[in-house]
């Protein structure tokens, strides 16, 4: 088995009310690869957001008595912070200059998925989606390619280092249940549940470090089945969280 994931570079800056599927379509067309349904664009979470205008002017936020507090106490933007905690449903862990936030989606990551990375001016951040699968979705039905992934870099625990994951999806099924199947031994699995879509998006970033300016991935050669998907199978519900 093998597959092929190509950066695709030669995507302007986005702005917000860009067409990100023609600047992605142009991209691709230029690099002579072809968007058809055998194709598994990823993309970044930052350009969608930038062509749909989730991005925030610092200057117009006025921090609350909790932002202000925080971001003293740690050295912080109470801008930043104040927006963190709007974007948030529920506050984790709030400790040694560390926000970890729970965001309207039920995506669990460091500073609700604020970002100032890959942001024109230093007062403007951009925040998530508001519905990340409806965002790949409408790239997939513009594109015709076979599934798209909205990736997104998030922290793990006990473990350093940051890699991509998804926060959106469509034409692909999110998790692979091989449950009741047998291993090479014979033996029925019973707990083996693939985060297809998460590997897929931690694979794409090899090539769209945030220097490369690459914010899309093809990938090519993999089997899968067609399906609607969603991100939100990837998060775990509050009753089996043995964390919460």
């Amino acid at each position: 088995m093998g597959i092929e994931i190509i950066g695709l570079t030669g995507i302007p800056e986005v702005q917000r009310g860009d067409d990100l599927a023609e600047l992605i379509r142009r991209a691709a067309a230029g690099e002579s690869r072809p968007l058809d349904r055998s194709v598994i664009l990823v993309v970044a979470q930052k350009i969608v957001s930038k062509s749909e205008g989730a991005v925030v002017d610092l200057r117009t936020v006025e921090p609350s008595a909790l932002a202000r507090e925080w971001a003293d106490q740690w050295g912080k933007d109470a801008r930043l912070i104040e927006v963190i905690l709007r974007e948030s449903r529920r506050i984790v862990k709030m400790d040694r200059g560390v926000l970890i936030a729970e965001t309207r989606h039920g995506f669990v990551m460091a500073n609700a998925g604020v970002d100032q990375s890959n942001v024109p001016g230093e007062e403007y951040v951009t925040v998530l989606p508001d519905d990340p699968d409806a965002s790949a979705r409408r790239l997939q039905n513009a594109l015709g390619c076979g599934a798209v992934i909205i990736a997104d870099t998030f922290g793990r625990p006990w473990r350093e280092g940051l890699v991509n994951v998804a926060v959106g999806v469509s034409g692909l099924t999110a998790l692979e249940d091989y449950r009741g199947l047998p291993d090479r031994c014979g033996r029925p699995l019973e707990s083996t549940v693939i985060a297809l879509a998460d590997e897929l998006a931690a694979a794409a970033g090899l090539v769209m470090r945030k220097a490369a300016g690459a914010p899309v991935a093809l990938i090519s050669g993999l089997e899968w089945k067609p399906a609607e998907g969603s991100a939100r199978a990837l998060i775990r519900p509050a009753g089996q969280d043995l964390f919460r």
